[in-house]
Protein backbone atom coordinates (compact mmCIF):
# COMPACT_ATOMS: atom_id res chain seq x y z
CA UNK A 1 0.00 0.00 0.00
CA UNK A 2 1.38 3.24 -0.90
CA UNK A 3 1.20 6.90 0.96
CA UNK A 4 -1.70 7.61 -1.09
CA UNK A 5 -4.30 4.45 -0.44
CA UNK A 6 -3.47 4.78 3.04
CA UNK A 7 -4.50 8.68 3.06
CA UNK A 8 -7.56 8.27 1.03
CA UNK A 9 -8.64 5.27 3.71
CA UNK A 10 -8.12 7.74 6.61
CA UNK A 11 -10.21 10.40 5.01
CA UNK A 12 -12.83 7.43 4.05
CA UNK A 13 -12.80 6.75 8.21
CA UNK A 14 -13.07 10.10 9.16
CA UNK A 15 -15.78 10.81 6.38
CA UNK A 16 -17.66 7.42 7.97
CA UNK A 17 -17.29 8.45 11.14
CA UNK A 18 -18.30 12.49 10.79
CA UNK A 19 -21.48 11.05 8.53
CA UNK A 20 -22.13 8.63 12.25
CA UNK A 21 -21.74 11.60 13.77
CA UNK A 22 -24.00 13.92 11.98
CA UNK A 23 -26.77 11.14 11.45
CA UNK A 24 -27.20 11.02 15.53
CA UNK A 25 -27.42 14.59 15.46
CA UNK A 26 -29.97 14.51 12.93
CA UNK A 27 -32.00 11.79 14.57
CA UNK A 28 -31.97 13.51 17.48
CA UNK A 29 -32.95 16.72 16.34
CA UNK A 30 -35.75 15.09 14.78
CA UNK A 31 -36.96 13.46 17.98
CA UNK A 32 -37.14 16.87 19.53
CA UNK A 33 -38.88 18.31 16.60
CA UNK A 34 -41.28 15.50 17.22
CA UNK A 35 -41.86 16.14 20.68
CA UNK A 36 -42.16 20.35 20.58
CA UNK A 37 -45.13 19.25 17.72
CA UNK A 38 -46.70 17.33 20.07
CA UNK A 39 -46.33 19.91 23.41
CA UNK A 40 -47.42 22.68 20.60
CA UNK A 41 -50.62 20.66 19.75
CA UNK A 42 -51.14 19.71 23.21
CA UNK A 43 -51.15 22.84 24.73
CA UNK A 44 -52.87 24.41 21.77
CA UNK A 45 -55.73 21.92 23.15
CA UNK A 46 -55.77 22.66 26.49
CA UNK A 47 -55.30 27.03 25.15
CA UNK A 48 -58.57 26.98 23.41
CA UNK A 49 -61.03 26.26 25.64
CA UNK A 50 -59.39 28.54 28.29
CA UNK A 51 -59.10 31.40 25.86
CA UNK A 52 -63.15 30.34 25.35
CA UNK A 53 -63.88 30.52 29.40
CA UNK A 54 -61.39 34.12 29.60
CA UNK A 55 -64.03 35.69 26.85
CA UNK A 56 -67.10 34.55 28.75
CA UNK A 57 -65.05 35.78 31.71
CA UNK A 58 -64.68 38.94 30.19
CA UNK A 59 -68.10 39.62 29.13
CA UNK A 60 -69.62 38.58 31.92
CA UNK A 61 -67.89 41.29 33.58
CA UNK A 62 -68.38 43.78 31.46
CA UNK A 63 -72.13 42.94 31.82
CA UNK A 64 -71.45 43.82 35.71
CA UNK A 65 -69.70 46.96 35.23
CA UNK A 66 -72.78 48.14 32.96
CA UNK A 67 -74.64 47.29 36.08
CA UNK A 68 -72.72 48.96 38.28
CA UNK A 69 -72.40 51.85 36.22
CA UNK A 70 -76.26 52.16 35.71
CA UNK A 71 -76.15 51.53 39.56
CA UNK A 72 -73.63 54.63 40.32
CA UNK A 73 -75.57 57.02 37.99
CA UNK A 74 -78.42 56.50 39.93
CA UNK A 75 -76.61 57.22 42.92
CA UNK A 76 -75.30 60.42 41.72
CA UNK A 77 -79.25 61.59 40.44
CA UNK A 78 -80.42 60.53 44.08
CA UNK A 79 -77.79 62.80 45.76
CA UNK A 80 -78.42 65.56 43.54
CA UNK A 81 -82.25 65.72 44.36
CA UNK A 82 -81.09 64.93 48.19
CA UNK A 83 -79.00 68.22 47.81
CA UNK A 84 -81.84 69.94 46.20
CA UNK A 85 -84.18 69.22 48.86
CA UNK A 86 -81.86 70.01 51.44
CA UNK A 87 -81.41 73.60 49.72
CA UNK A 88 -84.91 74.15 49.62
CA UNK A 89 -85.79 72.78 53.49
CA UNK A 90 -83.05 75.05 54.36
CA UNK A 91 -84.18 78.04 52.79
CA UNK A 92 -88.22 77.37 53.64
CA UNK A 93 -87.85 76.47 57.22
CA UNK A 94 -84.17 77.59 58.12
CA UNK A 95 -84.90 81.50 58.32
CA UNK A 96 -88.53 81.14 60.34
CA UNK A 97 -86.79 78.72 62.68
CA UNK A 98 -83.84 80.68 63.72
CA UNK A 99 -86.51 83.52 64.41
CA UNK A 100 -89.05 81.36 66.17
CA UNK A 101 -85.52 80.11 68.31
CA UNK A 102 -84.88 83.85 68.84
CA UNK A 103 -88.24 85.10 70.08
CA UNK A 104 -88.47 82.34 72.53
CA UNK A 105 -84.99 83.02 74.29
CA UNK A 106 -85.84 86.56 73.99
CA UNK A 107 -89.35 85.63 75.74
CA UNK A 108 -87.52 83.16 78.23
CA UNK A 109 -85.02 85.55 79.31
CA UNK A 110 -87.53 88.27 79.48
CA UNK A 111 -89.36 86.02 81.84
CA UNK A 112 -86.52 85.09 83.88
CA UNK A 113 -85.61 88.21 85.02
CA UNK A 114 -89.01 89.50 85.56
CA UNK A 115 -89.41 86.31 88.08
CA UNK A 116 -86.11 87.32 89.66
CA UNK A 117 -85.47 90.88 89.00
CA UNK A 118 -82.08 90.72 89.01
CA UNK A 119 -80.05 90.56 86.02
CA UNK A 120 -78.46 87.25 85.45
CA UNK A 121 -75.14 88.45 85.39
CA UNK A 122 -75.47 88.89 89.69
CA UNK A 123 -77.42 85.61 89.71
CA UNK A 124 -74.54 83.85 88.52
CA UNK A 125 -72.15 85.58 90.70
CA UNK A 126 -73.79 84.57 94.09
CA UNK A 127 -73.56 80.66 92.88
CA UNK A 128 -70.10 80.79 90.80
CA UNK A 129 -67.67 78.72 92.47
CA UNK A 130 -63.91 78.45 91.86
CA UNK A 131 -62.25 75.24 92.10
CA UNK A 132 -58.78 74.81 93.52
CA UNK A 133 -57.24 71.45 92.99
CA UNK A 134 -59.72 69.81 93.32
CA UNK A 135 -62.39 71.32 95.74
CA UNK A 136 -64.60 74.12 95.21
CA UNK A 137 -64.23 77.39 97.30
CA UNK A 138 -67.14 79.78 97.59
CA UNK A 139 -67.49 83.02 96.18
CA UNK A 140 -67.51 84.68 99.71
CA UNK A 141 -64.57 82.90 100.69
CA UNK A 142 -62.90 83.94 97.28
CA UNK A 143 -64.02 87.26 97.99
CA UNK A 144 -62.09 86.93 101.54
CA UNK A 145 -58.52 85.73 100.19
CA UNK A 146 -58.62 88.40 97.12
CA UNK A 147 -59.03 91.62 99.62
Amino acid sequence: MTGGEVAGILVAVFWAILVSFLAVVLVRLAQTLRATTKLVADVTEQAVPLLADASATVRSAQTQLDRVDAIASDVQEVTSNASALSTTVASTFGGPLVKVAAFGYGVRRALGRSRDEQPREERSERTRRTVIVGRTVPSARRRKQKG
